[in-house]
């Protein structure tokens, strides 16, 4: 909105019904004169990822976040299934073993008895309670599409091991180096990784990756081919192609 209290955006000048939408949510927003509307129009698990972006930016921005605030925050019960468009399905939020919250298992509207710890808006952990009851886990790879002969051969093995009744459980995985990255005030967790790795995936302090010998190689059935080493066969073919 400039001095005057008028408009000033893409939109301006549009025709209803958009100039009406805008105008409502200008009034929603009681937005005056020298104040600014940011909109993000899209799919929710797109729009939600770019206004937590795009809040985190304005709060550094406008020093609203306190330099010796910790912030601690559990996040639980997620959606227990997420809509692919790439693959036209549904796909688990986290893993296909996370137990549900109850025994609705419809993907729309399923929850996850799933949890993240986060500090100052960094995960920290996460974890879950994993599925123990076999009917539960054949529902599961069946609202993922699995077919009975699929389940059976990917996770026959597991599903068979639920008969001998296999107690709840579940678990958290926490991230220490995260942690000492806050406490350290540093932005980025390369600065406090006990043994940090090159861009390349290189240890400098161990030299790995490093050659393996032949003998090595013998042992674990793996042989090495070089690039420009051709087959007998496909030499042959070349030079008569020539």
């Amino acid at each position: 909105m400039d001095r005057r209290g008028e408009r000033r955006d893409p939109l301006a000048g549009r025709e209803a019904p958009v100039a009406d939408e805008i105008d409502l949510v200008r009034r929603a927003t009681g937005a005056g004169p020298g104040d600014l509307i940011l909109i993000v129009a899209d799919k929710p698990d797109r729009t939600n990822v770019a206004l937590d972006g795009l809040r985190r930016h304005l709060a550094d921005r406008l020093g609203l976040i306190p330099a010796d605030a910790w912030r601690f925050c559990w996040y639980s019960e997620p959606p227990l299934f997420d809509w692919s468009d790439d693959e036209g399905k549904w796909v688990s939020n986290h893993h296909p073993f996370t137990s549900p919250l109850t025994d609705d298992l419809t993907p729309e509207t399923a929850k996850a008895r799933g949890y993240d710890l986060t500090l100052n808006g960094f995960e920290l952990g996460g974890g879950s309670i994993r599925i123990h009851r076999p009917d539960v886990q054949r529902r599961v790879f069946e609202v993922l599409g699995l077919t009975p002969e699929q389940t059976e051969e990917q996770f026959g093995h597991l599903l068979r091991a639920f008969r001998y009744g296999v107690p709840p459980h579940g678990g958290i995985a926490m991230g220490i180096d995260r942690l000492v990255m806050l406490m350290a005030g540093k932005d980025t967790i390369r600065d406090v990784t006990a043994f940090p790795k090159a861009q390349s995936g290189a240890d400098p302090l161990t030299g790995a990756p490093a050659p393996a010998s032949d003998g090595q190689l013998r042992e674990l059935g793996i042989a090495v081919i070089a690039p420009d080493a051709q087959a007998p066969d496909a030499q042959k073919e070349g030079e008569a192609d020539g």
